[in-house]
C-alpha cells in the first residue's frame, strides 16, 4: 500500500497528494529494499499512469524533505488531464543544509551563532556529524569549531582549518563516490587545494557581495574567518554534490530499471532540485539499456555544471561533459529551469568549482564554471531556450528562464530554494504532457 501522506506541517489543510511512496538511499546509493518493493507493487495496484519522482537538494531531515514535496506536489491533481492517474515519489538521501540557509516561506530550522561571529553553531555541528559520521570526523569537527571560535590571527591556524575541511570531505579510496566528483572530468576544485588565505579571501568577498555580512570589511578576524566558515559550507556541499551522483547512478537509476520491467506501461517524470537535479540526471546514466520509462526530466535550479551534457567542452574539445548523450534516455524533453536571481549558483558555485592552477580570472568564472540552474544548458547540441510558460519541444534539452518566479530568498542562498510555484508545476506537466493545457 502507498504511504499515507502526512498532514500539512504548517497547520493548514492536508494536501491532496496520493498515492505517495518514498525511496530512501544511503550515501553509497543502496536503496531501502522494502520501500522499493512497495513502490513496484503499489504503482501497479493503484493503476498509476504517470509517476512523479522528486529528489531534494541540500536538506537536513526527512521532515524538511516531506514539507518540500507536499508543497511542490500540491497543484498537480488540479493540473493533470482527466485520463491521468498520478502517483508521487519522494526520494530521501543523506544531504546537509546549513541552518542559516533561508528558504522562502519557511522559518530557519535553527538560529545561527551571534551576528558577526563566524562560529560553528551547535545545530550545524550536529548536522555535519550526521552527514560525516565516525570518531575521526567528530574529532575534525571539534577542532574546526574551536578554530572558528578562536579566530586566531596566526596564519597557520587558517591553514590548519583548511586542511581539516579537506580531510572532512575526502572519500575513502574504495568508495564509489570517487567516480562522481565532477561533471567535466577536470579534477578537484581550487578551494580544496589552493592557498588557504587566498581561498578564504575570495569567499569572504563573495559573501560581502551578497550583503550577507556587512561587517566583513576589517582585519583577519573579521574577514578571513567568515571566508573560512564559507569554505566549510562549500566543502560540505561539494561532498553532497559528489554523493548525489553516486546515489543517482548506483541507486535511483537501477530502481527505475526495475520499474520499467515490472510496470512497463508506467510513465515516469523525474524532478530534481539543486543537487537533486544532479541526482536524477545521473540516474538516467544509471538506468539499464533499453529502459524507456522516463518520459520527462525537469531540473530545478540544478547545482552542477552547465556543460555536463556537452558533447565537447568549449575550453577542451577533446573532452565532453560527464552526462553527454544521457538526454537520449528521456523519451521526451530534458528541461533545465534557471534563474539569474540565484546567488548560490551565480556567485558561490563558480568559486567553489574553479580548479587549482586554472588560468581563468576570478572575475570571469561564469563561462567555464557556471551552473545549469543559473543560466541553463551551455554548449549542448540542439538545446533550446524559452521563457516560462512557452511551449516545450517534444524531445531534447531545453532551458526555461524561471526568473519571473524564482527570485525570493535571503543571503547566502538567494533565490535558490524558491521553487514551490504553480508555474513550475506547469512546466513539469508540459514536459511530461500530462497537463490539461
Amino acid at each position: 500500500m502507498p504511504q499515507i501522506w502526512p498532514p500539512a506541517l504548517d497547520g493548514g489543510t492536508m494536501a491532496v497528494v496520493e498515492p505517495y511512496w518514498e525511496l530512501t538511499f544511503d550515501a553509497d546509493g543502496d536503496v531501502d529494499a522494502t520501500q522499493r518493493d512497495r513502490l513496484l507493487s503499489g504503482a501497479e495496484d493503484e493503476r498509476v499512469t504517470d509517476l512523479l519522482v522528486f529528489a531534494h537538494g541540500w536538506n537536513n531531515d526527512q521532515r524538511g524533505a516531506r514539507a518540500l514535496y507536499r508543497r511542490f506536489y500540491t497543484p498537480f491533481a488540479a493540473l493533470a488531464g482527466p485520463e491521468v492517474r498520478l502517483g508521487y515519489v519522494g526520494v530521501l538521501w543523506p544531504a546537509v543544509r546549513f541552518p542559516d540557509e533561508r528558504i522562502p516561506d519557511f522559518e530557519p530550522s535553527a538560529v545561527p551563532g551571534a551576528p558577526g561571529a563566524p562560529a560553528l553553531d551547535a545545530p550545524t555541528r550536529r548536522l555535519l556529524a550526521q552527514v560525516f559520521p565516525g570518531p575521526g570526523q567528530a574529532a575534525r569537527l571539534d577542532r574546526l569549531a574551536r578554530l572558528l571560535e578562536e579566530r586566531s590571527e596566526v596564519r597557520s591556524r587558517l591553514d590548519e582549518f583548511a586542511r581539516h575541511v579537506r580531510d572532512l570531505v575526502a572519500v575513502r579510496e574504495t568508495s564509489p563516490a570517487h567516480e562522481f566528483a565532477d561533471d567535466t572530468g577536470a579534477g578537484e576544485p581550487a578551494m580544496l587545494t589552493d592557498d588557504a588565505v587566498e581561498v578564504c579571501e575570495v569567499l569572504a568577498a563573495a559573501l560581502e557581495s551578497t550583503g550577507h555580512h556587512p561587517e566583513l570589511l576589517g582585519g583577519l578576524r573579521k574577514r578571513l574567518w567568515h571566508g573560512a566558515r564559507e569554505l566549510l559550507r562549500q566543502g560540505s556541499y561539494y561532498a553532497m554534490k559528489r554523493r548525489a551522483g553516486a546515489v543517482g547512478q548506483l541507486g535511483l537509476g537501477p530502481a527505475l530499471g526495475l520499474l520499467a520491467a515490472d510496470v512497463p506501461r508506467l510513465r515516469v517524470h523525474l524532478i530534481g532540485h539543486s543537487f537533486g537535479a544532479r541526482l536524477v540526471s545521473y540516474a538516467l546514466r544509471g538506468m539499464p539499456a533499453g529502459a524507456g520509462c522516463v518520459k520527462s526530466a525537469t531540473l530545478l535550479q540544478g547545482a552542477f555544471s552547465h556543460y555536463a551534457f556537452s558533447e565537447r567542452l568549449p575550453h577542451d574539445h577533446a573532452r565532453g561533459g560527464a552526462l553527454r548523450g544521457v538526454h537520449q534516455r528521456v523519451d521526451g524533453p530534458l528541461v533545465a529551469c534557471f534563474s539569474r536571481h540565484d546567488d548560490a549558483l551565480g556567485k558561490f558555485y563558480p568559486l567553489a568549482s574553479k580548479l587549482a592552477g586554472d588560468s581563468a580570472s576570478f572575475l570571469a568564472l561564469w563561462e567555464r564554471w557556471g551552473a545549469v540552474g543559473f543560466d541553463g544548458f551551455r554548449a549542448t547540441d540542439g538545446a533550446g531556450r524559452v521563457r516560462l510558460g512557452a511551449a516545450l519541444p517534444r524531445r531534447g534539452c531545453v532551458s526555461v528562464d524561471a526568473a519571473a518566479v524564482v527570485r525570493r530568498g535571503g543571503p547566502p542562498s538567494g533565490a535558490h530554494s524558491d521553487i514551490c510555484h504553480e508555474e513550475l508545476a506547469r512546466v513539469v506537466c508540459a514536459a511530461g504532457r500530462i497537463g490539461v493545457g
